[in-house]
């Protein structure tokens, strides 16, 4: 299977764009590239933070393919676990609305930004049909210093897998 490229500062930047208009506005024009931007944005963390930060969704959706509610609640932010108050109600929520990441054939982690203060971790879905999405992740960490999912947008992509 071959896959392209995507244009990840751009994807990333358009995402920041829909999150905070008028303070991206102001960071893209202070910055000289996309490319340099999206570079010294991902230094702002180590690659154990990353590391950390791709563990902890790899760890929920495989709870949550496995139908584990509990589990899987776990690693939402204190915000999403107010915002849907217990397990089931959690589950059912991702089974509605993010459908794809739990039907994906391939998963793979893109290169994570730090935009505007927002820890944005993008992964490539690979669908049965060999559509392609990003689900983007916004990471944020909890009390004790550990990585949790504060919201995802999935994105469709115009590429195709071969």
């Amino acid at each position: 299977m071959t896959t392209q490229h995507l244009r990840w500062p751009a994807a990333l930047a358009l995402l920041a764009l829909l999150m905070a208009p008028p303070a991206i506005d102001r960071v893209a024009a202070q910055r000289p590239s996309d490319a340099e931007a999206a570079a010294a944005a991902h230094a702002a963390l180590s690659p154990a933070e990353w590391d950390a930060i791709q563990k902890t969704i790899g760890e929920q959706l495989e709870a949550l393919r496995a139908g584990d509610a509990t589990r899987a609640y776990t690693f939402a932010s204190a915000g999403i676990q107010a915002q849907f108050r217990d397990p089931p109600t959690f589950l059912r929520m991702v089974q509605d609305s993010y459908a794809p990441l739990l039907d994906a054939r391939h998963a793979e982690f893109l290169e994570g930004a730090v935009i505007d203060g927002r820890t944005i971790q993008p992964l490539r879905l690979v669908m049965s049909d060999e559509t392609l999405l990003v689900a983007l992740y916004e990471m944020q960490r909890d009390g004790g210093g550990r990585w949790r999912i504060a919201g995802c947008l999935l994105a469709p992509s115009t590429l195709r897998s071969t």
